[in-house]
């Protein structure tokens, strides 16, 4: 089957699809990642409970478990990764300059608008790998 023929609107080119796509499954990999090392250290803690927070709610627990134990490191890259995340969930489509289908979305500081591009994809998929190494680090610790 032509998956494309599944949306009945216009798409964005496919690698931009497929890296949309990806930045989400890595987010989504870590946040439970997160979930699971908050429990690891703390059994007090229930993974029915964390997985239905928002996540800023899992600010506190993280500060409590692994800050408390590394340091800020690991909460600082989530806590930016959270938000950029926010910006592609909060996008919307546009026609770029190049006449492509693309998201956009805004600073929510300046409201300055921007493109969510390739370039943003790929560095918020290697800051998850960043954070994924971090986390790894911070289990066998």
């Amino acid at each position: 089957m032509e998956l494309r023929s599944l949306a009945r609107i216009s798409l964005p080119k496919d690698e931009y699809v497929y890296l949309l796509g990806m930045a989400i499954s890595v987010f989504i990999s870590n946040n439970g990642f997160i979930i699971e090392n908050i429990i690891n250290t703390d059994s007090d803690y229930s993974w029915y409970d964390l997985i239905d927070k928002e996540l800023g709610q899992l600010k506190s627990p993280i500060a409590q478990t692994i800050t408390k134990n590394a340091g800020g490191e690991i909460a600082e890259l989530f806590s930016d990764i959270v938000y950029r995340r926010n910006r592609i969930i909060h996008s919307f489509r546009i026609t770029s300059s190049k006449n492509e289908q693309i998201l956009a979305t805004k600073d929510r500081i300046t409201n300055q608008q921007f493109y969510i591009d390739e370039h943003y994809l790929i560095n918020f998929i290697e800051l998850n790998n960043k954070l994924s190494y971090l986390l790894h680090e911070y289990r066998e610790y």
